[in-house]
């Protein structure tokens, strides 16, 4: 999503970790020569409507180019791995 759009009322819902992970199981099963591909995976995430799963589809990929672009620094977990093993 650019920086300067608003996002859509079906982007800023909220998601619950279980629907995303019946989500990314649905991407699996319903790829993008699914026919009625978002109603698919709209019945495959409770709670969810066809415009909202490919939305929230589309806020990934817009991610994913983001990271991959590089647009997005790696996060630094040293001193907090270090903590953890000096526990």
């Amino acid at each position: 999503m650019s920086s300067n759009s608003l996002p859509s009322s079906s982007s800023t819902s909220s998601w619950t970790a279980k629907q995303n992970k019946l989500f990314e199981k649905a991407l699996a099963v319903y790829d993008r020569d699914t026919p009625d591909r978002w109603q698919k995976i709209s019945r495959a995430v409770d709670g969810k409507s066809a415009e909202e799963v490919k939305r929230h589809y589309e806020v990934l990929i817009e991610d994913l180019r983001h990271i991959e672009s590089g647009n997005v620094p790696v996060p630094n977990y040293g001193h907090y791995i270090l903590s953890l093993v000096g526990s």
